[in-house]
């Protein structure tokens, strides 16, 4: 029977704002309840959903708790505070097949949280490694009577450990991927002593601990930076030349995984930094240690005449294998901390019969010189949107006073990341109305008021400003082979839904901002 999975929910809100939603207990329903969402709150744009069931407030299980308690606990969270909730569907299933919501292994595979509709960057451990020297690691360990965990202390500054990445006070987690969590000091020194000269630690500062407790988040070494670590995996971007790519792909019988074998002189690949017995990871951040042959070199073939690969040396391999870490984690830190690149499609076309093993792939040479922009590439994007659980995954934002909104804090996989919305856009039109002299609040309503679907016509910011100084209205009509959108009709005349917005439903003018007994005996409720 598959167990329910609570979804995690981080709430920032700022000084004199609340959390945009009341917490009732009503009779006749259990558990501790979402209700009167605020359009446009933390909450609502976070995804909770009217009915929603709390189950903990910062790592603490509240389904068993009187209802102040409860909401003491969010009072008492400040200015941030993390949920685990289930739908109300979920939460009855779970009740009715004798579920125990209480056991933390019913949420401790949860991915990183939402927070106020955006996937917050998590905090990260730390992977260091240490290689001794004559003076030693230049630390100590220390345990405190009474209390779990190892910390590191006498961190001596410019020592090993400083160099390394390791922090006073930091908890130790993991030794050589091995994790020592529960193991006594005793233990601990003994594991270090046995490593050598060399030794991997996964460590985690009390900041860290602290949020990853609170959202009963197991660690691992899948959490942790790779920044600290001495060798580097390599991204190696290249553009094919008249004789390909200029290296050949090998599979070594003796060891798993590809490998480059020759690599022609002068070619695209050496010029890019390719070197023979490199093990390719990636190719455009998809992991292919489980293609075969013929499907890595087809995957290669895909992408035309440019093509970025990740790849580690024998001495880089080892070292990630030693932490347990993948060398993926190197690409999306990479990634994540430039902007987003432009990478060409892939291009689909017939493909000739793979060719015996060693498998040459089609090498490059320098790219031409690039002319630039003809007027014709300048173009603006039509984005179609359906807002999921977790919203439309993007968050305007507006200059008080001035016309023009732009797209910011677009989710990594969300539903406006695969429309193809991207961070500074302008918005032009929200479905097919311009909006480039609208207020801030004038647009944020027309979003809010279109349901599930949205419709945007959106310019990046050169685009924009080219478009402008030549004269040029930015419309539908610029999209080759691209209709108009009609735009999108709310379900409720003009009329009716000013009415709705002038006069709260009943529920909502009953509740009071306070931790009392609403109009009706049957509810309590609490503003946050």
């Amino acid at each position: 029977m598959a167990v329910p999975k609570p979804r995690v929910i981080s709430l920032s809100k700022r000084e004199g704002q609340t959390f945009g939603f009341f917490l009732r207990v009503e009779q006749g329903e259990e558990g501790h309840l979402i209700r009167a969402l605020e359009m446009g709150g933390p909450a609502e744009l976070a995804g909770l959903k009217d009915g929603d069931r709390i189950i903990r407030v910062n790592g603490t299980f509240v389904d068993n708790l009187e209802h102040s308690q409860v909401a003491d606990l969010v009072r008492k969270s400040g200015m941030t505070v993390t949920f685990h909730v289930l739908g109300e569907e979920a939460y009855y299933l779970a009740i009715k097949n004798g579920i125990n919501l209480a056991d933390p292994q019913s949420h401790l595979t949860q991915v990183q949280p939402t927070m106020n509709g955006v996937s917050a960057p998590a905090p990260k451990l730390r992977l260091c490694l240490l290689q001794k020297a004559s003076g030693g690691f230049g630390f100590s360990v220390k345990s405190t009577k009474g209390d779990q965990g190892i910390f590191m202390m006498d961190v001596v500054p410019g020592g090993v450990a400083d160099k390394a990445g390791v922090k006073l006070g930091d908890r130790l987690v993991e030794i050589n991927k091995e994790n020592v969590e529960g193991a006594t000091h005793d233990q601990v020194v003994e594991k270090i002593k046995a490593s050598g000269n060399s030794v991997m630690f996964l460590l985690v500062d009390e900041e860290t601990d602290k949020y990853y407790k609170n959202k009963c988040i197991k660690l691992g070494a899948r959490l942790a930076t790779v920044k600290y670590l001495p060798q580097k995996p390599r991204i190696v971007e290249m553009t094919k030349g008249p004789s390909g790519y200029g290296y050949f792909l090998k599979e070594d019988t003796k060891k798993t995984g590809h490998y480059v074998g020759e690599i022609d002189r002068g070619s695209p690949a050496e010029k890019a930094g390719l070197r023979e017995m490199d093990r390719v990871v990636a190719v455009e951040g998809e992991e292919v240690d489980h293609f075969t042959h013929e499907q890595l070199v087809e995957k290669i073939r895909q992408f035309g005449n440019r093509c970025c690969l990740l790849v580690v040396d024998a001495e880089t391999d080892q070292l990630y294998k030693k932490g347990d870490v993948s060398p993926l984690l190197y690409w999306e830190e990479m990634r994540s901390s430039q902007p987003k690149p432009s990478q060409p499609k892939p291009e689909p076309s017939p493909v000739p019969a793979p060719e015996p093993t060693p498998v040459p792939v089609p090498a490059a040479s320098p790219a031409p010189a690039v002319p630039p922009p003809a007027e014709e590439s300048y173009k603006p994007k039509m984005c179609h949107l359906k807002k999921t659980a977790a919203g439309y995954g993007f968050h305007l934002n507006g200059i008080q006073g001035v016309h023009g909104q732009y797209i910011k804090e677009v989710v990594k996989g969300g539903v406006a990341d695969k429309a193809g919305l991207e961070d500074d856009d302008i918005v032009v039109e929200v479905n097919g109305v311009n909006v480039e002299k609208g207020t801030h609040d004038e647009v944020v309503k027309m979003i809010r008021g279109s349901g599930d679907t949205l419709v945007l016509l959106v310019a990046d910011k050169v685009t924009y400003d080219y478009l402008k100084a030549k004269g040029i209205a930015i419309t539908p009509q610029l999209l080759e082979n691209e209709q108009r959108p009609e735009p999108c009709v709310p379900v409720l005349a003009q009329e009716e839904q000013t009415q709705r917005a002038a006069t709260p439903p009943a529920q909502t003018r009953a509740r009071t901002p306070s931790v009392s007994s609403a109009s009706s005996s049957d509810s309590v409720d609490v503003r946050l």
